[in-house]
């Protein structure tokens, strides 16, 4: 997050000056909160995901009740099942009093009760550490990059280089209004990837139980069927599994870890609590 605000600063005074960023910083802001403060109701229609009842779903509705209470008795959040035989499950809402969990029905058709848990308190942590919030955050100042960017790359198109004319000229210009943006993505997928690790994390505390989460999770990689995300990118961060994730250089755009590096590290935090015997929500 640090180096996000940095690169915002320097990109800022670069192109436009500190006028120039807080105009932009502006209308990012608007945009992001928008869909922060109004996220639960429109990923929720956007995957026609249909919030259900204890008497819709016994087991699933257990399931949230019970992880709710191991965390703290946190507030029962909206319930939800998304008509989609892919496996996955995300989470959505601005805070604990709004919030909301839902999953697929081919996830609750492949995995074991335990396993639903661990993916259950996956997406409750999330909830817990605030993690839609650090990802609006993070949005919000890689947007505000991309518009000055983007007003920089016009510039440089009508001849008019402001500040930077100073600073390279208009070859310095195009090359920071295209390298900026790509560094900030680089800088929000690297933040979102390590919110994963710590919902990863944070469920095993929650449940006390590491192992089903990596179980769940392998099973939901190998699964032959994948949600389709290529019309919604923009939500591709919040699944537990992402099919948009990548290895090599397209790492480093992928919103999520390797779905193996996820099961090692659980299976090695399994193996140390198991030493300490340790629980905490």
């Amino acid at each position: 997050m640090i180096s996000m605000m940095a690169l915002l600063v320097w990109v800022g005074y670069f192109f436009a000056g500190q006028g120039g960023m807080i105009i932009a910083f502006l209308i990012a802001t608007a945009m992001n909160v928008v869909s922060y403060w109004f996220s639960d109701k429109l990923v929720l229609k956007m995957y026609k995901a249909k919030e259900i009842s204890e008497s819709d779903h016994p087991r699933l509705y257990r399931v949230v009740k019970r992880v709710c209470q191991n965390a703290g008795n946190m507030p029962m959040p909206k319930v939800c099942i998304v008509p989609s035989k892919a496996p996955n499950a995300f989470a959505t809402g601005r805070n604990e009093d709004h919030a909301a969990v839902a999953v697929t029905e081919g996830l609750l058709e492949i995995l074991s009760e335990d396993e639903l848990e661990g993916v259950v308190a996956h997406e409750i942590g999330h909830i817990k550490n605030k993690d839609m919030l650090i990802g609006t955050v993070a949005a919000t100042m890689a947007g505000a990059i991309g518009i000055i960017a983007s007003i920089a790359r016009w510039g440089a198109i009508f001849g008019g280089y402001g500040r930077s004319n100073e600073r390279g000229g208009a070859a310095g210009l195009i090359v920071a209004a295209i390298v900026a943006p790509l560094i900030a993505i680089i800088i929000q997928m690297a933040i979102s990837r390590q919110r994963e690790f710590k919902a990863d994390a944070r469920a095993g505390r929650i449940t006390g139980k590491y192992l089903p989460l990596a179980s769940a999770l392998e099973k939901l990689h190998k699964a032959p069927v994948r949600m389709n995300l290529d019309n919604k990118p923009a939500t591709a961060h919040m699944m537990i599994a992402n099919p948009l994730s990548g290895k090599g250089m397209s790492f480093l755009f992928s919103s999520h870890p390797p779905y193996e590096e996820r099961i090692e590290k659980l299976k090695v935090l399994a193996q140390q609590s198991s030493y300490a015997g340790f629980n905490q929500p």
